[in-house]
């Protein structure tokens, strides 16, 4: 018999929101190491809410977290900023910092208390800057980058910190459809290659699809989850918009416009 695959997160009837207004509840799903997984719906229907409570950002209403088979309220601070990594879509204060610089704090969870980087420290962040094809943009100042390039180094300072678990807030957006296709290969080729688990909220619901290990569907009703296959089987992305403007190909794998 295979050994079953230890989940690296598992939510059981989670319920997220405010202390008044409940914005999403009944979602339950599981993702091992290795996965990339995209967390997509329309909006308003709480996707960033899901991101911020899975990282601890803001309670959850009810429910269960479990990270490394441990709940979410038994992580110290410590113990999280070595576990998981979060991407915002707000940019950072330290903009005024080089690219290696900014990818650098990522190792903080690590280094002493003046903060010295050590030989293995320096290792992650050279591997960072290779694998995010930042090289030449090393000394480079972070306010003097594209939209998408400062998106590769906050990625980079995620994976610098060498969590098993990375979460990013709409990592695309305001990028063109050639740096969407390129960030969200370079996730996966992070969570493949080095057995991270990574989600991320999205629009890109086409491109989630081809890329993806899972995708969970906020629909405010069963909040389904799968892979991108079994979703499609099941007929789940066929209901996520009104059909009278938008309608799914489940051959295609993508929505297109009712003329």
């Amino acid at each position: 018999m295979s050994e079953l695959k230890k989940h690296s997160i598992e939510v059981k009837n989670l319920s997220i929101g405010y202390k008044n207004k409940t914005v999403a509840n009944n979602i339950s799903f599981s993702m091992e190491p290795g996965q990339l997984c995209a967390i997509v719906g329309v909006n308003g229907v709480g996707k960033s809410t899901l991101l911020r409570t899975l990282g601890k950002l803001q309670p959850k209403l009810s429910g269960d977290i479990e990270i490394n088979g441990k709940t979410l309220e038994r992580h110290s601070s410590f113990e999280l900023a070595k576990t998981l990594s979060f991407v915002l879509t707000e940019q950072p204060a330290s903009k005024n910092l080089t690219v290696q610089e900014l990818i650098a704090l990522g190792r903080q969870p690590y280094t002493n208390w003046i903060g010295t980087l050590t030989i293995e420290d320096k290792r992650q962040v050279e591997e960072s800057l290779s694998s995010f094809l930042l090289k030449k943009l090393r000394n480079n100042k972070c306010h003097e980058l594209s939209d998408g390039q400062l998106q590769r180094v906050l990625i980079a300072r995620a994976m610098a910190q060498d969590t098993p678990l990375i979460l990013l807030d709409e990592p695309t957006t305001h990028l063109d459809l050639y740096h969407k296709v390129q960030i969200l290969k370079l996730l996966q080729q992070l969570a493949h290659t080095k057995q991270k688990t990574i989600i991320f909220t999205t629009h890109e619901i086409d491109l989630a699809i081809q890329l993806c290990d899972k995708i969970l569907i906020l629909d405010g009703k069963v909040n389904p989850s799968g892979t991108p296959s079994e979703l499609i089987e099941q007929k789940h992305f066929e209901q996520l918009f009104p059909s009278e403007m938008v309608q799914f190909d489940a051959k295609t794998g993508s929505f297109k416009v009712n003329k």
